[in-house]
């Protein structure tokens, strides 16, 4: 694991409790590694060495975002993530030894937010951690998404048969509620805020994601892919060579 001096070394509490985190690697190396370099950011760690070990130790806490290796013994990776899925809404980020491009489209498939390449940069892991705990927490009314935009009232935005509580943070489709993950429901929030409006998806990466450099564009098209699964396949259409709309009607 490497190191990057940019990223301060400084505790991630929400109040009196450091942030959890639970790892899960079979590599005993990497996984003493992250889990040292994440302490010394503040965080509070939990490691399991493969995913049913994995699964159970996320059972069994309260964790605030979760870090999973790809190649797991025992129920691998994707196989976690997606039985995680069926449970929570909780943070996923992915760990791939190869960076190779089926291992990360299996993984954002399987409903991860986002991924990284090992040996994993501790300053680009905390980064994306601290993203990716944003989203969770994120509250559009503070930066003013809300105001002003169409529905029965300034914070129910209504597109058809869906509905966007920004206040509740709280998504229905044809009056039943629809389960999104934090990313998804920052993306969403994104295209309801300028509906009929192309977003391309370098801007998505930045006001999503928060990247502050240059990230893969597979992680919107492939959360575009999960979100269109959950609120209707023709809500978001795609402008070829441009990006995604969200249809008003």
């Amino acid at each position: 694991m490497t190191s990057n001096a940019q990223v301060g070394s400084v505790s991630e509490a929400r109040g009196p409790a450091p942030v959890s985190v639970l790892v899960v690697e079979d590599d005993a190396t990497i996984r003493r590694a992250v889990q040292l370099a994440l302490e010394r950011y503040g965080y509070r760690v939990a490691v399991a060495a493969d995913g049913l070990s994995g699964l159970e130790a996320f059972r069994a806490g309260a964790h605030d975002l979760l870090i999973l290796d790809v190649m797991l013994p025992e129920l691998d990776g994707i196989g976690l993530c997606r039985r995680i899925r069926e449970e929570s809404p909780v943070p996923v980020l992915m760990m791939s030894a190869r960076g190779d491009a089926l291992d990360v489209v299996a993984g954002l498939e399987a409903g991860a937010d986002d991924y990284v390449i090992k040996p994993v940069d501790t300053g680009v892991m905390v980064a994306r951690i601290r993203a990716l705990l944003r989203r969770a927490t994120f509250r559009p009314e503070a930066e003013g998404t809300a105001a002003g935009k169409p529905g029965r009232a300034d914070h129910i935005l209504v597109f058809g048969d869906l509905s966007v509580d920004t206040l509740g943070m709280e998504v229905r489709r044809a009056g039943e509620t629809v389960s999104l993950t934090p990313t998804e429901l920052r993306l969403l929030l994104e295209f309801a805020a300028a509906p009929g409006s192309v977003l391309d998806r370098r801007r998505l990466l930045r006001d999503v994601w928060d990247y502050g450099w240059e990230g893969d564009t597979r992680v919107v098209d492939l959360c575009v892919l999960r979100l269109r699964k959950k609120i209707g396949s023709g809500r978001i259409e795609t402008v070829r060579g441009f990006g995604y709309k969200l249809v008003r009607g």
